[in-house]
């Protein structure tokens, strides 16, 4: 059997949620079956580390794919072209994007579809692609995995497609994500948040993620506390907005606030592990991977009420309403003046957590190829 992936997101020290997607899933899948090809295709040359084993091949086909003009041409014609001549039983689309008309089963991973609900936070460009061919996408494939029951319910209603055809496969959290001794704990602070705790966000510092709110809520947080704590920042300005920007800079304390950029591996573990609560607020998220990694390491989250986030966390966690800076606010108050809280919400998080895996997620996706190469 041969098996073609999209691998153009596994980008060493650069992926996002859909590339880790991508990595935890296949790590596991390949290694499970080590008599069936697979074929990674990518849009420039690989790192060695996402060639898991003997069964990968890489093909290596351009242009490199960054904008919506050159996604038509490397999944359309490029990427067309070489599974015509792979000849493949099945081709993943991973990052939900697959090309038309071809002979193979096509298996379309849409992780959600906030530009549906949120056009606005996305360029145009970008937004009149996803909009125009995402639908396509959907009723094309043979069939969809999608990353909770949240954004399964929402491609049924907002795409027409059977529930049948869609199949849940969870995130999970890399296994380094665990909690630590109080003396690393103690060196993370001395080394990005001034020796004080800190609450922390992870991920792409983009509009969804919600932190006008969240910064407005931290600020008010400060005022009402008089506490050292700092919000620590971790991730890259993708789309840094204008009110984004003026947010912050009107903002009373915002030395207070540490922005790291994107981290090592090893160095996100341990920030993680060493946060105070984890503070991820968005307004749509069809997962929300920051959660489950901050619940592997026993750290308490304050997350959003809305879409897939009460399904990942349930009860592990403070759940708020998003768009109310006092909810936010308020949450940080309870999180930073109650221990007990603290140590009971760290409990109910480490056991929540060991609901998801990248083990669980390659099995499920397992399950889910097999279905569509046998529909």
């Amino acid at each position: 059997m041969k098996i073609a992936v999209d691998t153009r997101l596994l980008l060493k020290d650069k992926m996002d949620g859909l590339g880790q997607f991508t990595q935890g899933a296949f790590k596991h899948i390949v290694t499970n079956n080590p008599s069936i090809d697979f074929i990674f295709i990518f849009d420039r040359e690989p790192h060695p580390d996402f060639i898991f084993k003997k069964n990968v091949t890489a093909e290596v086909i351009g242009p490199q794919a960054r904008h919506p003009f050159l996604y038509k041409i490397w999944y359309q014609f490029s990427l067309k072209k070489c599974l015509k001549k792979i000849k493949p039983d099945i081709f993943i689309g991973t990052n939900g994007m697959i090309p038309f008309n071809i002979d193979a089963r096509t298996l379309s991973v849409i992780h959600d579809l906030n530009f549906e609900h949120h056009p606005q936070h996305l360029p145009k460009l970008i937004r009149n692609y996803y909009c125009k061919n995402f639908p396509k996408f959907a009723k094309k494939s043979t069939r969809i995995a999608t990353v909770s029951e949240f954004s399964k319910n929402d491609i049924k209603k907002t795409y027409k497609i059977d529930s049948s055809k869609i199949d849940v496969v969870y995130n999970g959290p890399n296994e380094n994500f665990k909690p630590i001794p109080k003396n690393e704990i103690t060196t993370i602070q001395n080394k990005y948040s001034d020796s004080s705790p800190f609450f922390l966000f992870i991920g792409t510092l983009h509009p969804r993620k919600n932190l006008v709110n969240l910064f407005k809520a931290f600020d008010q947080f400060k005022s009402q506390s008089n506490s050292d704590f700092k919000l620590v920042i971790v991730g890259r300005k993708m789309w840094w907005t204008k009110e984004i920007e003026s947010t912050f800079n009107q903002l009373k304390f915002k030395s207070d606030v540490i922005f790291t950029g994107r981290v090592s591996d090893n160095d996100l573990y341990k920030i993680t592990a060493a946060a105070h609560a984890l503070t991820y607020v968005p307004i749509f998220e069809g997962f929300g991977i920051p959660l489950v990694e901050a619940m592997s390491c026993g750290v308490p989250v304050i997350t959003s009420n809305i879409t897939s986030m009460p399904e990942v966390v349930e009860n592990a966690g403070i759940l708020i309403d998003p768009f109310s800076i006092d909810e936010i606010s308020n949450a940080m108050l309870k999180i930073s003046s109650d221990n007990n809280l603290r140590t009971e919400l760290s409990e109910k998080s480490k056991i929540q957590a060991k609901k998801f895996s990248w083990q669980k997620t390659g099995d499920l996706l397992w399950e889910s190829i097999l279905k569509t190469i046998n529909e």
